[in-house]
């Protein structure tokens, strides 16, 4: 009896809507984490700040995300699909519109905390409820729609947000994700299902607050060694209160009867592997979306809206990638996809290590390019396939320890990627003879940028090296 109950509830679920107001709400939110970069340069002279200061607006967001994310395995089995999504898109919707008349540096700053709120729970409860309701055999299409969300969305946010910068102005960002976010909540409120079961687990105030300090120390001490330097103690302490806490945080998981993360995800090798390549490729994305625009705009003299346009083909590419990435996944499995995904990345990176300010700019769409169809075929097919090894009890688990690490990875791989290309920067003006000189500042720029490739390309070797242990999955 209770399996023909189960059978008409899955026959009611009606997919389609449900995949659809996710993938509007997941592409606003994603959006947001990238659209600000190319306004970066207005918002320090419009309020005055340094550079370093300008950056926490991204790092802010990651951050949020970092502390939020892992909770929300948590929130997915105390409250029902249509509430948390609700919340969420309330939160999106009320931190872009503080956003867009936000009229001072410290209001925009709450704004992006509050945005990155939205996102936080939007994010994990799209792939829990996606992996709940389609089979096994269609979920490689299904992952591959939302690798053209999440990895469309934040490639094309330079390129819209440079188009917007050029005609109107920065506050225009968000007057124009606001639309897309109410017709979201609309949509959800038509069409939104609840499809997970609460369970109501006991809450742990002490495995929250570990969980707080431990990735929200780590994602901060790496966030701002590029303002204070990794030498400064404000960094030292974070990261190493960070990890010390991290290192609490999953002993107390791992003893506990019902814990906020079940780390038993971790036993399955598959999801392991999975996560690593995720991890990895993460890393390599978002410090190649914070190193491209500034070697395009600084090392080449374009336009925001210029170097915006250099990067959309490599973002639209990387988007309906991801779609056939994912079709040809459901059908021969991550191996083929995953192994020549990395090698391609590989190619891309030692390339994008030598480029110089005579690079012309075909050369740069062809390599961008190139490196996000490397990226699509790695992501999904190692995300999909390590949550496919899981029992259904654990999907809350493993994406909310998949989303929480790509944001760790986020904000290291940013972190990284800066340093070093300021540190060669510096090396590079400590041996010229008028470090002044507009031309030898875009040269400086562009030898930090080719040392910050090679970083990417190291990871890149790492995770190739994985790849050759990855199988497909298929749970009994």
């Amino acid at each position: 009896m209770s399996t023909t109950a189960a059978q008409q509830q899955k026959q009611v679920i009606k997919t389609t809507p449900i995949l659809i107001s996710f993938l509007i709400a997941g592409f606003i939110g994603l959006f947001s984490e990238t659209a600000l970069n190319m306004a970066l340069g207005d918002l320090i002279q419009v309020f005055q700040v340094s550079s370093s200061t300008v950056q926490w607006l991204t790092t802010g967001y990651l951050l949020a995300l970092g502390i939020l994310v892992p909770v929300s395995g948590l929130l997915i089995q105390w409250f029902t699909t249509r509430q948390l999504f609700m919340t969420s898109l309330v939160f999106s919707i009320i931190g872009t519109l503080i956003a867009a008349l936000a009229p001072s540096f410290s209001v925009l700053m709450l704004s992006r905390v509050i945005q990155a709120i939205g996102t936080g729970l939007m994010l994990p409860l799209m792939f829990n409820t996606i992996l709940l309701i389609f089979p096994i055999n269609k979920r490689g299409a299904v992952m591959g729609l939302m690798g053209l969300v999440i990895m469309f969305a934040p490639a094309i946010g330079p390129s819209i947000s440079g188009l917007i910068i050029e005609n109107l102005n920065w506050h225009w960002i968000f007057w124009v994700s606001l639309p897309f976010l109410v017709l979201a909540l609309l949509s959800g409120l038509m069409y939104m299902q609840n499809v997970s079961t609460i369970t109501k687990p006991k809450l742990d105030i002490l495995s929250i607050i570990l969980s707080t300090i431990g990735f929200g120390g780590v994602v901060y001490g790496f966030s701002s060694a590029g303002e204070n330097g990794w030498g400064s103690t404000i960094v030292i302490a974070t990261i190493a209160a960070g990890l010390v806490s991290l290192i609490l945080f999953s002993l107390r998981q791992l003893k506990m009867n019902k814990p906020m993360i079940d780390l038993r995800v971790l036993k399955y090798p598959m999801f392991t592997l999975g996560l690593l390549a995720v991890f990895i490729t993460f890393m390599v994305i978002l410090s190649s979306m914070i190193l491209l625009p500034l070697y395009l705009q600084t090392g080449l003299a374009l336009a925001a809206f210029s170097a915006g346009l250099v990067l959309l083909p490599g973002g639209v590419l990387n988007g309906f990638m991801s779609l056939l990435t994912g079709r040809i996944f459901d059908k021969y499995g991550p191996r083929g996809l995953v192994i020549p995904g990395f090698i391609i990345m590989i190619v891309m990176l030692w390339i994008l290590s030598n480029v110089t300010t005579e690079t012309s700019i075909f050369s740069v769409i062809v390599m961008h390019s190139l490196l996000m169809v490397g990226v699509s075929m790695v992501m999904m097919p190692a995300q999909t396939n390590g949550l496919n090894q899981l029992p259904k009890s654990l999907y809350p688990d493993g994406t909310a320890l998949m989303n929480t690490l790509q944001q760790v990875s986020g904000a290291i791989g940013t972190a990284v990627a800066i340093t070093i290309m300021s540190a060669s920067q510096k090396n590079y003006l400590k041996n010229v003879t008028d470090p002044s000189d507009p031309s030898t500042l875009s040269a400086s720029l562009t030898a930090g940028v080719q040392d910050s490739f090679i970083f990417g390309l190291i990871l890149a070797c790492a995770g190739l090296i994985l790849s050759f242990f990855i199988k497909s999955s298929r749970v009994k």
